[in-house]
């Protein structure tokens, strides 16, 4: 069901999607193209629940926010394939006007694509009988009907593509133990896991019943193919209660890094410069004390004892250590640095030796660290 107030005003949250989908699309874009230009020469934007591409207040939604980046630059123009689809035939036609009013829209060597089709099963088969060019898959359902294992892994099939889907935790929830919904459920979390899911969360607390769904989902996902799951959880208003999640799916680790990065910036609490992976309100309205949280000093002692007695760059312990975890480059150069200065770490070359910029001493990637070895108790 669709919420009939959804598009009426572009809310906070909306608006962080928004970034986090358009900023990722750009950045994988600017990855894969010089790949592209030798072969195919084309890469797909794929969005099968677009909406009518403005709020009512005036503000365009991701579709034409996608576009209008696209029109600015050279190989966009030439190279961008869109696919918008929305099961509102009265929606799917504001879209198409909306998509005409654009300035510069003739300037894209490939017309936009519209239609108006009820996405499940047979657009699935479609999608996974074909061999896509390089997708970015924007998956937006206001529930979760047509949202399925088989509908995202048809496209994250394909070489150098990714999904960004929108997982409404709240109706998922909700619908896990509901018979009316049971199929929808079914073909979400695939029909044996999510048997099991239903009887693990009798019992849970509100907290571990959260976890243990989008752990659920992740793991879903990576039998399908996705390498790496990232989840992005958005609060309801009071920031007490998860609303829903966006989460992230690829094979490429590099796609895993920049949308890490994106989402930390967007993240509204970040503590010790370690970002919380979610947007609330609540966190603007009501300051809190960060500082009662310590992920940096969690991290640096995580780094003492998983690489123990080892010697490693900073960029091998980065990548060897960042998957799962909350923390971006940035945040192991901070940690690495803080266990130099303490003579926890042996590093080469010293701070001493390395150069500053704005004051701070920098932590290169090809610094060497050595771990002491952990003494036995």
């Amino acid at each position: 069901m669709v919420d009939s107030q959804f598009f009426d005003e572009s809310r906070e949250q909306s608006q962080i999607k928004a970034r986090i989908v358009q900023k990722y699309f750009w950045a994988w874009a600017k990855v894969i193209i010089p790949t592209v230009k030798r072969h195919d020469n084309r890469i797909l934007y794929m969005d099968l629940f677009a909406g009518p591409g403005r709020y009512d207040d005036g503000t365009l939604s991701t579709p034409l926010l996608v576009l209008q980046k696209a029109i600015d630059d050279a190989d966009m123009r030439s190279m961008l394939v869109t696919h918008f689809n929305d099961k509102n035939a009265d929606s799917a036609g504001k879209l198409k006007a909306a998509i005409r009013a654009l300035p510069g829209i003739n300037k894209l060597k490939q017309k936009p694509i519209v239609s108006n089709e009820l996405v499940g099963e047979e657009i699935e088969k479609k999608l996974a009988g074909l061999r896509l060019v390089p997708t970015f898959f924007f998956v937006d359902p206001w529930g979760y009907k047509g949202l399925s294992l088989g509908l995202i892994s048809s496209v994250l099939q394909n070489w150098g593509s990714d999904c960004v889907f929108f997982f409404n935790y709240n109706r998922v929830n909700m619908g896990l133990n509901n018979d009316a919904v049971r199929q929808h459920m079914d073909a979400l979390f695939g029909q044996e896991r999510a048997e099991d899911l239903r009887t693990e969360l009798v019992g849970l607390s509100p907290g571990d019943r959260e976890r243990l769904i989008v752990e659920e989902i992740s793991a879903s996902l990576k039998e399908k193919g996705a390498a790496y799951v990232l989840p992005f959880t958005f609060k309801n208003e009071s920031g007490r209660r998860t609303s829903h999640h966006l989460i992230f799916a690829t094979k490429a680790f590099r796609g895993y890094e920049i949308m890490k990065e994106i989402m930390a910036k967007e993240s509204s609490e970040h503590h010790q410069g370690v970002a919380s992976f979610e947007y609330s309100q609540a966190s603007e309205r009501f300051p809190i004390l960060f500082e009662l949280a310590r992920p940096l000093d969690d991290l640096a002692e995580m780094l003492l004892t998983d690489f123990a007695g080892e010697l490693a760059t900073m960029d091998d312990i980065y990548l060897r250590h960042c998957v799962g975890r909350p923390y971006i480059r940035s945040n192991y150069k901070r940690a690495l640095a803080g266990l130099e200065e303490r003579r926890k770490i042996t590093v080469d070359p010293p701070a001493a030796d390395r150069p500053k910029r704005k004051g701070e001493v920098t932590f290169a990637d090809s610094v060497r660290v050595t771990f002491p070895r952990r003494r036995k108790k």
